[in-house]
C-alpha cells in the first residue's frame, strides 16, 4: 500500500530526474524568472561555455530591483530616464542577454512590467504542480499556488538555463494550521509576522513549510503569497498553499495559463496534489488568530516583532551574554527603549508597495484607510504597485485618486524602497513604516531604520504621523 504523502513529497517525487542518495536528487526544473540583478553571471557562463538555453519558453525575464519608479517623462515611460549609472548598465545588460538569447521579456514600459513575484503569478506563468526557481530568496512567494519554488544563486541559474535540472537535497516538512476568526483589520502580513516572531529567524529552517486550515482556505491568492512570501524570513526556502477553487479562479483566462481542454486537464491533475489526509509531517504547529492583534517589527530581523500594544522586551531579563547584546544593539540601532509600546512612535517616511504587499488586495486595504485623510505634516508616503498591471488596475478603481488626494505619491511599478537599490532610499536615522519583508541595518537605507507592518497599518500611520493601532481610527 501506497504511503500517504505531503503536498511537499507530490512535488518532489514527480520532479526527480535522478535519485542521488542520502536525500540528494536532481529535479527538473518548470519554470524560471529572471531580473536584472542576479542573472548577468548566469549569461555569462552560458557564453563562455558556447551554450544555449535548453527551453527558452521556460524562463522569463523583467527588470524590477533597480527601476526607478517614478519618470520625468509625461508618458510615464522610463526608457533613457534611469539616472543611476549602475542602474541603467543592469537593465541594458539584461535587455541585451534576453535579446541574445531569445528569453521572453517584459519590457521596462511595457503592460507585464514589475516585480517577478506579482508577475510570475498575474501573467499564469506561475502553475500549481510546477517547480519555479528565481534567483531571488522570495520565490516562496509561488509556493501559494502549490508550486515547489525556490531561490537559487547565480551558478544555478545558468545551469537551469543550460539542463533545465538542479541538485537539490530533499527537506523536512512542517505544517502550520491557522484557525480561529481574525478581525478584518488583521492582515495576512500580521499573520505572517506573529508566526515568524514565534518560531523565530531559524525556526522552520530546512523544512518546506504548509499553511492549512480554515483561515487560509479563506484567503485570497494574495493573501497566501503573502505567507509563502514571507517564510524566508523564518528560515524556510519554501512555503505552500495546496490548490483549490480559489487558485483555479484566479489563474483561469491567464495570458500563459492552459485553456480549453488542456485547462479542464490541468486542474484535474492540480486537485491530486493536496496533501493526503493522512500523511505525516516532520513538524505541526497551529496557530489561533482569534486573538491577534496588529503586528509591528521593532528591531532589526524580521523576528524582532511584537503586537503594537506590548511592551518591548528589557536585555536585563536575558541571562544569555549573547542574546543579551543582540538585544540591546537592535534597541539601540532602531532608537527604542525597553518597555515603550510601539504605538506613538513618530515615522518620518512610509513605503506600501514591494512582492510581499504591492497587489491590488494590498492597494484596496491602504486606500480604505486613506480616503478621506491627509498624509501627515512632515511624512513622505510611497504607493508603488507590484506591476504595471496592478497598477492599471488601481487607477480604473479610482484607488490613485484617493492616494493623491490624501497626499500620497502615486509611483510607477518595481522594488523601490524594498531594498534601496534605487532613489527611493532612506537616509540615516529615517524611520519608515513599512510594507517589505525586512528590516535589516540598512535594507532601505544606511542608517535607515524600518518597521515591518501591514498596508493598513502602514497607511494609518502615514496619515497620523506615528505608529497607530488601524483599528483605533473610525471608519
Amino acid at each position: 500500500m501506497a504511503r500517504a504523502l505531503t503536498l511537499y513529497e507530490k512535488l518532489w517525487q514527480s520532479h526527480v530526474v535522478a535519485d542521488l542518495g542520502e536525500g540528494e536528487a536532481l529535479l527538473y526544473i518548470d519554470r524560471q524568472i529572471l531580473h536584472e540583478v542576479s542573472s548577468p553571471q548566469a549569461f555569462v557562463a552560458l557564453r563562455e561555455a558556447g551554450r544555449q538555453l535548453r527551453r527558452r519558453e521556460t524562463h522569463y525575464a523583467v527588470a524590477d530591483h533597480a527601476v526607478p519608479t517614478r519618470s520625468p517623462h509625461a508618458d510615464k515611460h522610463r526608457h533613457g530616464a534611469v539616472a543611476d549609472p549602475q542602474a541603467s548598465a543592469q537593465i541594458a545588460e539584461l535587455e541585451a542577454n534576453v535579446q541574445a538569447f531569445g528569453v521572453p521579456y517584459a519590457d521596462l514600459d511595457g503592460p507585464e512590467q514589475g516585480i517577478v513575484h506579482v508577475i510570475g503569478p498575474e501573467s499564469g506563468f506561475t502553475l500549481p504542480g510546477t517547480t519555479i526557481v528565481c534567483g531571488d530568496s522570495h520565490t516562496t512567494t509561488h509556493g501559494a499556488f502549490g508550486a515547489l519554488a525556490f531561490g537559487i544563486g547565480a551558478s544555478e541559474q545558468g545551469t537551469v538555463m543550460a539542463a533545465q535540472c538542479l541538485r537539490q537535497s530533499r527537506m523536512k516538512t512542517m505544517r502550520i494550521d491557522l484557525t480561529g476568526q481574525r478581525h478584518p483589520l488583521i492582515a495576512a502580513k500580521d499573520i505572517a509576522l506573529a508566526i515568524i516572531a514565534t518560531i523565530g529567524a531559524h525556526g522552520a529552517a530546512g523544512h518546506a513549510v504548509e499553511f492549512t486550515g480554515p483561515v487560509v482556505r479563506a484567503m485570497s491568492m494574495a493573501e497566501r503569497m503573502t505567507l509563502c512570501n514571507m517564510m524566508i524570513e523564518a528560515g524556510s526556502r519554501i512555503g505552500l498553499v495546496a490548490p483549490d477553487a480559489t487558485t483555479y479562479a484566479y489563474l483561469k483566462g491567464r495570458r500563459l495559463a492552459p485553456a480549453g481542454a488542456l485547462w479542464d486537464r490541468a486542474v484535474a491533475h492540480w486537485e491530486t496534489l493536496a496533501s493526503d489526509a493522512d500523511a505525516l509531517y516532520d513538524k505541526l504547529l497551529t496557530f489561533a488568530v482569534g486573538s491577534l492583534a496588529p503586528q509591528v517589527s521593532w528591531g532589526t530581523t524580521p523576528d524582532q516583532t511584537l503586537p503594537i500594544d506590548t511592551p518591548l522586551p528589557d536585555p536585563g531579563t536575558l541571562g544569555d551574554p549573547a542574546a543579551r547584546r543582540q538585544l540591546e544593539k537592535a534597541l539601540a540601532y532602531m532608537d527604542l527603549a525597553p518597555g515603550q509600546t510601539m504605538a506613538g512612535v513618530p515615522i518620518a517616511r512610509v513605503f506600501i508597495g514591494s512582492c510581499t504587499n504591492g497587489r491590488i488586495e494590498d492597494l484596496r486595504a491602504a486606500a480604505a484607510v486613506a480616503y478621506g485623510r491627509q498624509v501627515a505634516p512632515g511624512v513622505q508616503a510611497l504607493v508603488v504597485p507590484g506591476s504595471a498591471a496592478t497598477r492599471a488596475q488601481a487607477e480604473a478603481e479610482g484607488l490613485d485618486r484617493i492616494f493623491l488626494k490624501a497626499g500620497f505619491e502615486w509611483r510607477l511599478a518595481g522594488c523601490s524602497m524594498c531594498v534601496a537599490m534605487n532613489d527611493d532610499r532612506l537616509a540615516p536615522g529615517e524611520r519608515c513604516a513599512s510594507t517589505s519583508n525586512r528590516n535589516f541595518e540598512g535594507r532601505q537605507g544606511p542608517g535607515g531604520r524600518t518597521h515591518l507592518m501591514s498596508p493598513a497599518m502602514a497607511a494609518a500611520a502615514a496619515v497620523t504621523g506615528h505608529i497607530t493601532d488601524v483599528r483605533t481610527l473610525p471608519a
